[in-house]
């Protein structure tokens, strides 16, 4: 957030606070993992135990990302809606001061009259038509000060009502600011202790876990094209489907970090809104959120362009790009690359540019 943003804010709760009073959880800890005898590998069961525990951990890691991004993408949200309500509340402030300026030379001008009824003014007269000129600028007068009284009333009201919106956006503020922290600190538990457990291997077990890591996502890709899958998919992409391909495949290459939309390292939710962006088209942030808004597609009517989501909560996003393949952000550690559109469970597909023709 740029520091423009951070002084209208800040403006706004001043504003906020001159104008209306606004008004231990345990530590859980994992089981300490036996420390290998050194120069042996570990048997091949118990790194597929390691292997699993390591998705699991990271998939968790993978769920804590879509709540941050959610939450950091409310906060931007609703920090704009702030500035605009502080700014509100200042041109408010300001025509409220030239109201009352108005209301006191009126009171002024009366005064100096003398405040004197108009059958005062009439025995005072010697041409009766001066007092007939003078009594109809009165009534003038008198509707003009009632105008001013409404408009000063009007803007008062309004800017009570600035201020209660301010109070409660800076509320929903705050809440927000809680739950990306608590996304945080979730994150890097979920990630450090998969480092931690990562870093506990041998190199040959390191070796041995990479090579059943990739033995896990061949048998699942192999089990998603002998379902004959492939054959049904042979959907042409749109414009813009090319460019958003064009983006993402030029990201490989590049690391993984949650909350990261680029241009250095992506997360996965991160590198296919930003392809998306970048072919001129918006599209929520978040894995979940791109799965609840965007329009569903049958797999076998995909095209490349298309996003297609992974595991029952939406938890994780890849962009088909043909031939039964994939690019996407993995995880923490990993860097954008492309792998089998099978290699992970799909929850569905969903397509950015619904009712694009295809090319």
């Amino acid at each position: 957030m740029g520091t423009g943003k951070r002084g209208l804010i800040a403006t706004a709760v001043a504003v906020v606070c001159a104008v209306t009073v606004l008004a231990a959880p345990g530590t859980a800890f994992a089981n300490p993992t036996p420390s290998p005898t050194p120069g042996a590998v570990a048997p091949a069961k118990d790194l597929e135990a390691v292997r699993k525990k390591l998705d699991r951990l990271y998939r968790a890691a993978g769920r804590a990302t879509d709540e941050y991004n959610a939450a950091d993408e409310k906060a931007d949200k609703q920090s704009a809606e702030v500035v605009a309500l502080a700014k509100k509340i200042v041109k408010g402030q300001d025509e409220l001061r030239k109201l009352k300026d108005r209301a006191g030379a009126a009171a002024a001008a009366q005064y100096r009259g003398g405040g004197l009824p108009p059958e005062a003014h009439l025995v005072l007269s010697d041409d009766p038509q001066d007092f007939l000129d003078g009594a109809g600028r009165v009534r003038e007068g008198h509707h003009a000060t009632k105008g001013l009284l409404g408009e000063l009333t009007r803007t008062q009201e309004d800017l009570e009502q600035y201020a209660k919106d301010a109070s409660a956006q800076l509320k929903k503020l705050e809440a927000g600011r809680k739950a990306k922290a608590a996304a945080q600190k979730k994150i890097e538990k979920q990630i450090a202790q998969a480092e931690k457990l990562e870093s506990e291997l041998q190199k040959e077990e390191q070796e041995r876990l990479a090579e059943l890591e990739k033995e896990a996502a061949d048998k699942a890709q192999t089990a998603w094209l002998d379902s004959g899958i492939l054959e049904e998919i042979d959907g042409k992409a749109s414009a813009q489907g090319k460019k958003a391909v064009k983006y993402a495949t030029a990201q490989i290459g590049k690391p993984y970090q949650w909350g990261a939309e680029g241009p250095r390292t992506y997360d996965c939710s991160g590198l296919t809104s930003q392809a998306w962006i970048s072919a001129g088209r918006g599209i929520p942030r978040t894995s979940q959120e791109q799965w609840k808004r965007l329009r569903h597609i049958d797999i076998q009517d995909m095209r490349p362009g298309d996003l297609i989501i992974y595991f029952a909560d939406a938890s994780h996003v890849a962009m088909y790009i043909g031939d039964g393949a994939i690019v996407h952000a993995p995880r923490p550690g990993r860097t954008v690359t492309i792998a089998g559109a099978g290699t992970m469970p799909i929850l569905g597909v969903v397509r950015p540019d619904a009712g694009a023709g295809a090319n």
